[in-house]
């Protein structure tokens, strides 16, 4: 089996950033962002989609962390479609729902080779702990443009804002981790009607 294994760098004006991942990992994490609300949720990613996951980003933050959260999310969808190449033999969907309290979230993934993304967290804050929940939609934007995926994420409720970004990305991480599933039946496979993704 091949090392499903990518590192990517970008740098901008704006900011500079390097990704790792392994898509084959244990769930562990490294992140030197800068933005730790940020951080605690792609470590929900790791831990619960089994991938390895090191980011170091060195951002703008002194004008407000649009620009790194974004630009993360782009450079970790570049990584993850580095990584996981081809897609011959994957699952290629993916689903979880996962609760947290009060809060329940479902989200939906498809390796599909084509950007799409709907998004639905009513959010009943505007910012957990100084970070503005408004750019988890610029993360998840820049994933989906990068990473080639289709992806629906759905907060069905929730009260605390935190439980909410909480499960949404608990959600993600288990989604991914069930659509990048190796299926020995699909070995050397495409799973597309089309032959190509």
């Amino acid at each position: 089996m091949a090392e499903r294994k990518a590192t990517v760098e970008r740098n901008t004006l704006e900011t500079r950033i390097t990704v790792a991942v392994n898509l084959d990992g244990s769930g562990q994490s490294k992140f030197e962002t800068g933005v730790p609300f940020l951080e605690h949720m792609l470590d929900q990613v790791a831990r619960h989609g089994m991938v390895d996951l090191e980011i170091n980003a060195v951002g703008d933050l002194h004008i407000d962390d649009h620009h790194t959260v974004e630009d993360i999310g782009i450079t970790l969808g570049q990584a993850f479609a580095a990584a996981v190449g081809d897609k011959k033999g994957i699952l290629r969907y993916g689903h979880a729902y996962v609760p947290l309290d009060e809060a329940l979230s479902r989200v939906v993934i498809d390796f599909s080779g084509r950007p799409g993304l709907e998004y639905n967290i009513p959010f009943t804050r505007a910012a957990v702990g100084g970070f503005d929940v408004d750019l988890f939609f610029e993360f998840f934007q820049g994933f989906v443009n990068h990473a080639q995926v289709t992806l629906h994420i759905d907060n069905l409720r929730g009260v605390n804002s935190h439980h909410q970004a909480e499960t949404v990305f608990k959600a993600f991480g288990r989604a991914l981790r069930m659509a990048l599933t190796e299926d020995p039946r699909m070995a050397g496979v495409t799973p597309s009607t089309k032959g190509v993704l």
